[in-house]
């Protein structure tokens, strides 16, 4: 028992001190990412200014909103941390929300600096006359600041933005296969289908990807896994999202929900006079999966949800898509997969230069892949991973990850309340990318989905390399409606 009880307390002082040093190096990386990603802004704006002969505002300086409203939009901020746009059409006048997690993203030194003035001020509030003052100043009704830029919108100030302008970046790759959709037929997004040889279809199935992903990662995987009877009465339908795969990268989009939502609805539901359908989503999908499903709840008969995103935000929490944000990228070197979320998440340029060395040179990656493996390694992950640019991957997670944080659980209370719509969670066991409890978290939402854990699968092998049992998987869900 004596041993039992020392092992015991020597495991707690080893987790301790193994969490004080992740702390204490992470502080130290994160500082100095910090002032790497301040030096790359002033890089790139040079450079921008060499080559393009102009340089587009980010969102790390104090003209952090200029990064909304130079596109031709009108940010109108929220008190409380949401935002959302007023976007203008020739036809319509829109209001969009957007994720604060944009431009409101601070330096671990400023955040530590403002935790440690707020936390001396809430010991010196010991007086209860004092702290119910305090109490009464933040009581008051929300209101909305309207950004100046809608004053010079009414002077017409911002006509000469071009919000069409297809001209990519020097950091985006120019080459033939990426930029096949400039040209001006070329309005919906790509789509790879599959219809049924003898023209007769029953019903219709909608793949929608992952983060960083394309429609290779349906098509290359369960497209040619699918029994004939499966490929006898479904089209199949794989989308490449806005700013992905070989779908459109506008330069001036902010690839907010709604303009990913109206593409999926322009390019597959519209065009295809889809009507009855099921929808498999993986990862980032899911959020566009759910909205879909709440949008379109008479026509949705499925959701098939691969390790959801889904981060409760506690009740009270005043800025939700802070809190979500924090979840997936706590700036910590370890483990790896969190360093990576959270370089993806907090450094806009840092990230950049990441997207021009990899996505620009994507050609050079691939045959370095091949040649070092002698073809013997299949390429289509990599192909998917490196055929974005870099404003559609920052914008993308900000705004659908990190901005829906607020609206997901409206999401599932209205698939929950939807007896027809079957739900099928599947999660990796082994996934680092999204923790599991996302996956339980949305069950809690939706008792009646069912969630099955695949052992030894992670993120991506939760498809790749189970494709087969997968397939046969997803024809079971589809079949079991019909019966219902």
């Amino acid at each position: 028992m004596q041993m039992t009880s020392v092992m015991g307390k020597s495991r707690i002082i080893l987790t301790m001190t193994a969490r004080f040093i992740n702390e204490a190096i992470s502080f130290l990386v994160f500082c100095f990412l910090d002032l790497v990603d301040f030096l790359l802004c002033f890089l790139f704006k040079s450079v921008d200014m060499l080559l393009d002969s102009e340089f587009r505002p980010c969102y790390c300086s104090s003209s952090a909103k200029e990064a909304i409203t130079s596109s031709g939009k009108i940010l109108v901020s929220e008190q409380g941390g949401e935002s959302k746009i007023v976007s203008l059409s020739s036809t319509k006048l829109m209001l969009e929300d957007i994720s604060d997690t944009l431009y409101s993203r601070p330096s671990l030194v400023s955040e530590v600096s403002r935790l440690t003035m707020n936390e001396l001020k809430r010991l010196k509030l010991e007086d209860p006359i004092l702290a119910q003052s305090k109490r009464g100043n933040n009581s008051r009704c929300s209101s909305f600041t309207v950004n100046t830029t809608i004053v010079e919108m009414l002077q017409g100030k911002i006509g000469k933005h071009d919000v069409h302008n297809q001209i990519p970046r020097w950091s985006d790759c120019d080459c033939k296969e990426c930029c096949s959709w400039i040209q001006p037929s070329q309005t919906n997004l790509y789509v790879k289908s599959q219809f049924p040889t003898s023209g007769e279809t029953r019903e219709d199935v909608l793949f929608i990807h992952g983060f960083i992903s394309s429609s290779l990662f349906w098509t290359e995987t369960l497209f040619p896994n699918f029994s004939s009877e499966a490929r006898s009465n479904y089209r199949l339908f794989a989308v490449d999202l806005l700013g992905f795969g070989k779908s459109p990268k506008p330069s001036e989009s902010l690839y907010t929900l709604r303009e990913h939502l109206d593409m999926i609805e322009k390019s597959v539901l519209e065009a295809h006079k889809v009507e009855s359908f099921h929808i498999v989503a993986h990862s980032l999908g899911s959020i566009l999966a759910l909205a879909l499903a709440a949008k379109y709840p008479n026509y949705v008969k499925s959701i098939t949800l691969l390790a959801p995103p889904y981060y409760p935000v506690p009740k009270g929490e005043a800025q939700a898509t802070q809190y979500v944000m924090r979840q997936i990228a706590p700036r910590r070197v370890w483990p790896p997969m969190v360093f990576g979320a959270s370089l993806l998440c907090w450094y806009e340029h840092i990230t950049r230069m990441i997207c021009f060395l990899i996505c620009k040179n994507h050609r050079l990656w691939i045959f370095l892949t091949r040649l070092i493996t002698r073809n013997r390694v299949r390429t289509f992950l990599l192909e998917g991973f490196f055929s974005h640019t870099h404003n559609a991957a920052w914008h993308t997670l900000h705004n659908i990850i990190c901005g829906t944080a607020a609206k997901l659980g409206t999401y599932l209370e209205k698939v929950k309340e939807n007896p027809n719509c079957k739900v099928t969670i599947f999660h990796g066991k082994n996934d680092e990318v999204i923790p599991i409890e996302c996956s339980y978290d949305v069950v809690k939402m939706i008792p009646s989905a069912e969630l099955r854990v695949i052992d030894d699968k992670d993120h991506i092998t939760i498809v790749v390399g189970r494709q087969k049992d997968f397939a046969r998987e997803l024809e079971e869900i589809w079949n079991s409606t019909n019966k219902n």
